[in-house]
């Protein structure tokens, strides 16, 4: 399993940014797709999660209405667009994959106990 997030980068509060996460090595559409983050001296913390098919999303409280989780399995590529972004979101952003969470309990399952694959993140700086 390979997963390469992309397109972060230093961006001014209130731009939107579009993430993108290609990934390899694996059926793609048969898992389920994460987004994770990891601000300055802070722990990782969950975002937005994707099913494979792409028709459920699921968004931590504290993230839903500015960040938007989407995926093209064509393309083995996952999004996750954001806007109105503040300085508070500066964090390095990594995908995840998994399928621990195709069960009864959902994609709340990736938020409460994380994900089995973690790819490299791509770092977000919002300045003031």
């Amino acid at each position: 399993v390979q997963l390469q997030a992309s397109g972060g980068g230093l961006v001014q509060a209130g731009d939107s940014l579009r993430l993108s996460c290609v990934a390899s090595g694996y059926t793609f559409s048969g898992y389920d797709m994460a987004w994770f983050r990891q601000g300055p001296g802070k722990s990782r913390v969950f975002v937005a999660a994707i099913t494979g098919s792409g028709a459920t999303t699921y968004y931590a409280k504290s993230k839903k209405g500015r960040f938007t989780i989407s995926r093209d399995n064509a393309k083995n590529t996952v999004y996750l667009e954001s806007n109105s972004l503040t300085p508070e979101d500066t964090a390095v952003y990594y995908c995840a994959t998994g399928t621990r969470g195709q069960g009864a309990y959902g994609l709340r399952y990736y938020e409460d106990y994380g994900m089995e694959y973690l790819g490299k993140g791509t770092q977000v700086t919002v300045s003031s």
